[in-house]
């Protein structure tokens, strides 16, 4: 049973015992979120594209924290939204609401991930005119797409924990996604994810990573 953790910036996140592993960092669950996918991904994104509306895969769903943070971000920039997140292992709609993440977006951002997530989980629903989102219960590897992507966010559990969501195949099947001018972003960085996206031609960045972690990995492709 997952446990619910306070991490250094006030903010909560879960342990999962079975992976042994925090679903967000122990140094802060918002701060890492922000840094790593909204503010190195999502914005970057949209200065580097004249867009008002952007299309995401997200590797790991979880507690779904990236996702209000990003909805709560186009709603009030009047960007449009796709999001598809990706969840072997959904998390019940009562642990979430126990994480308090509602302290973190508008009563608006919250109310309406609340009220679809369990829809969500069984195909697409319309959450505004101009967002929607879909998270898929299966494994990365079994998922299959027809859409190209704006950004992944890839926030599997680390290697040492979960090495199948690092290997090769997997980084070349989830870079497939993208289009052209997409954005790959992760928490983290090491010789052979590095090696990996740039095989799938993409143009490699190491950036400066959230607190208690000095890079992550940023990747553009071609």
């Amino acid at each position: 049973m997952n446990v619910l953790v306070q991490t250094a910036d006030g903010s909560n996140t879960l342990f999962n015992p079975i992976i042994g592993e925090h679903y967000h960092s122990a140094h802060g669950a918002l701060q890492e979120s922000e840094h790593v996918f909204i503010q190195s991904g999502l914005k970057h994104f949209l200065s580097l594209n004249e867009e008002n509306h952007v299309h995401i895969l997200e590797v790991g769903f979880g507690t779904g924290l990236n996702f209000i943070l990003t909805l709560d971000f186009c709603l009030q920039n009047n960007i449009g939204l796709q999001y598809t997140g990706i969840e072997a292992f959904p998390l019940s709609v009562d642990i979430i609401e126990q994480t308090g993440y509602q302290n973190f977006v508008t009563p608006k951002t919250w109310n309406i991930f609340i009220s679809a997530y369990e829809k969500a989980k069984m195909g697409k629903v319309q959450l505004t005119p101009t967002c929607t989102l879909e998270i898929k219960h299966l494994s990365l590897d079994h998922f299959i797409s027809a859409d190209k992507y704006d950004i992944v966010y890839y926030d599997a559990f680390s290697v040492r924990h979960q090495p199948e969501m690092w290997s090769n195949e997997i980084i070349a099947h989830t870079c497939n996604f993208l289009k052209s001018g997409g954005i790959f972003i992760t928490y983290a960085i090491t010789g052979n994810l590095k090696r990996a996206v740039k095989s799938c031609g993409f143009e490699i960045e190491k950036i400066k990573g959230a607190p208690g972690k000095r890079e992550m990995l940023r990747a553009l492709k071609h």
